[in-house]
């Protein structure tokens, strides 16, 4: 494990203090869904990029291939 750090205003502080929840926990949980959230993005960006260079079909293709595996049987 590693130590992150960060500053609140004194009066923050005290009212955490007061609420007892467990701040790191709390803390890490939220900032591993926000590090997924980040990656999740990266992907479909990434996945965006591939797919754009995928030539289009031409127009009546999927209609065609249809047609084709029903008329195969």
């Amino acid at each position: 494990m590693s130590v992150v750090s960060f500053r609140v205003p004194k009066e923050l502080k005290e009212k955490m203090k007061r609420i007892g929840i467990n701040w790191s926990e709390e803390l890490g949980a939220y900032i591993e869904k926000r590090v997924k959230e980040h990656e999740q993005k990266e992907a479909i960006e990434e996945f965006k990029k591939i797919i754009a260079k995928i030539p289009q079909a031409p127009k009546g293709t999927a209609v065609k291939l249809v047609r084709e595996d029903r008329d195969s049987d």
